[in-house]
């Protein structure tokens, strides 16, 4: 582990394992799918991981103040934890969250306090996200896309957003799905 996934870890852990169980193992599952990535990602590998594990951490009961995740979760990185500043954006930007703050009023904010990091990190966490359950384990994006869709209802804030956000996910895995390949196909 380097320095960062070692500061990650515990910190996550101490913010969900005990009030939100389910979420740490999604987080849990997220950091791992972020390791069977790792070498389309070189140097930044350990950097997604990291944010991979945290990327919710915006839902622990003390953290929430939007009600938004992604922003609530930025800020406690950036201004309680003092998180390593991509780390923090990765956070604040993971899986299409601008059309998320858009439908709750909250895009112009997030996009100022928090630059996006480059598109391919940002593809990189969302395959991660979306190719695993709530509760850790590998899924696919459309099952996903679905299982989200349903938890929270399809009229729902979140049922809507989600919707709107399934192609962008989609392309995010292809995207992810064909560097991998590419890399795969690379002699060593």
């Amino acid at each position: 582990m380097s320095e960062l996934t070692e500061w990650a870890y515990p910190l996550a852990k101490s913010l969900l394992a005990e009030p939100l169980p389910r979420r740490w193992n999604h987080c849990l599952g997220v950091a791992e799918r972020a390791r069977t990535i790792a070498l389309i990602l070189g140097e930044d590998a350990e950097l997604l991981e990291a944010a991979a594990v945290l990327h919710d951490i915006g839902y622990a009961p003390d953290l929430a103040k939007t009600g938004f995740h992604p922003l609530d979760g930025a800020r406690y990185l950036r201004d309680v934890a003092k998180g390593d500043e991509r780390v923090v954006h990765l956070v604040a930007h993971h899986s299409c969250a601008w059309m998320e703050a858009e439908a709750r009023g909250l895009r112009e904010e997030l996009e100022r306090e928090f630059p996006r990091e480059s598109a391919h990190l940002n593809d990189a966490l969302c395959f991660c996200d979306m190719n695993t359950t709530p509760d850790g384990t590998p899924t696919n994006p459309v099952d996903r896309v679905n299982e989200i869709a349903g938890r929270y209802g399809p009229e729902s804030l979140i049922g809507t957003f989600i919707r709107r956000a399934e192609p962008e996910i989609l392309a995010s895995t292809a995207r992810v799905l064909e560097r991998v390949a590419a890399a795969k196909r690379q002699p060593t």
